[in-house]
Parts: C-alpha cells; sequence; structure tokens
C-alpha cells in the first residue's frame, strides 16, 4: 500500500468510532448523556450495545494504529509515537470493558492522556493550529467537568476531547491524501 491509502485510515477509523457509538447508543435505550460514560455502552452484561460498541472501539484503534505507524510517521515522527500508544489504549478499553472495573479505569484514563499527550505533541511539533484548539478543548471540557461546573455524565467530556482529537486527526490525514507524490 502506498501511503495516501494508509492516510485513508486516519479518516476512516475516527469514521468508524462515531458510526459504532452512535448504533450503540440507538440499541441501548437507556443511555443518557446526563448520567452515562461512554463505556457503560460497552458493559459486556449489556448485551444490546456491547459488541457494537466494543468492536468499534476495538477496529478504530487498530485503524489509527496502522495510520499512526505508517503514513502519519513520515509527517510527525514523535506525535505518531504518542497517537499509536493512544490507539493501543483505545483498544484494551475495548477488551477490558467495564466488566473489569478497575482495569477498565485504568486504559480509559490512558486513552485519554495519550490522546491529549499526542495532540500537544502535534501542536509543537507541527505547529498545528487545529491541535493548539483540540488541546485546549479537550483539557478544558476535562476541566470544567472536574470542576463541577456543567452537570452531565462523563461521556460529555469524553466525546467532546475525543471530537477535537479526530478534527486534527482527520486533518493530518487529508493533508497527506492531497500532497502530490
Amino acid at each position: 500500500m502506498n501511503e495516501r491509502m494508509y492516510a485513508l485510515f486516519g479518516v476512516i477509523g475516527p469514521l468508524v468510532a462515531y458510526i459504532f457509538i452512535g448504533a450503540a447508543i440507538a440499541s441501548a435505550p437507556w443511555f443518557s448523556w446526563w448520567d452515562n460514560a461512554l463505556s457503560d455502552l460497552g458493559h459486556a452484561a449489556r448485551i444490546e450495545s456491547a459488541p457494537c460498541y466494543n468492536f468499534g472501539l476495538a477496529f478504530t484503534g487498530f485503524l489509527v494504529a496502522v495510520y499512526a505507524v505508517t503514513a502519519f510517521k513520515r509527517q510527525a515522527r514523535y506525535a505518531s509515537v504518542c497517537l499509536a500508544a493512544s490507539a493501543f489504549m483505545l483498544q484494551l478499553v475495548a477488551v477490558f470493558d467495564e466488566i473489569y472495573g478497575t482495569l477498565h479505569m485504568i486504559v480509559s484514563v490512558l486513552f485519554f492522556v495519550f490522546i491529549g499527550i499526542a495532540s500537544v505533541v502535534y501542536a509543537v511539533e507541527k505547529k498545528s493550529p487545529i491541535a493548539v484548539a483540540a488541546s485546549v478543548i479537550g483539557i478544558g471540557s476535562w476541566g470544567l467537568y472536574w470542576a463541577g461546573l456543567y452537570k452531565a455524565g462523563i461521556a460529555v467530556p469524553e466525546i467532546i476531547s475525543a471530537t477535537a482529537v479526530a478534527s486534527w486527526v482527520i486533518s493530518s490525514a487529508f493533508r497527506i491524501i492531497r500532497q502530490r507524490s
């Protein structure tokens, strides 16, 4: 495969996550943005949403990891390592779902820490305004949540920070796709 083909994984990967998260939410009438974490959708005892949610995260992690270690690595050497680590953590979130308790919490926190680090590293390495904005939005959403300045389930800062990161990942992939050979 050439670099452009691998770059497509950087576009498709995040989109896969949203498709599968949306499908899991649609199959879980109990899910509430005001009361739940996104990972509640992946709890193995909730068979209506767990297979879809966990498969989506695992597949997304695979696609983004492949992007990170191929096309993206040539563009942003240091950020690619951080993005690959976050993609691996995303796969672990799917593997060690909420039924694993503390282990799930650890890999979930590490996922969000690594996507934050990847954003900051990419912002510095490539002087990317999108990554700077993603860093501010991601950190801000978590800070406001933990400070209790808004009332919602933890799913809200999860989706806000993940979407902010997805914006620069997809943008970086499109930049690679548009490059002339």
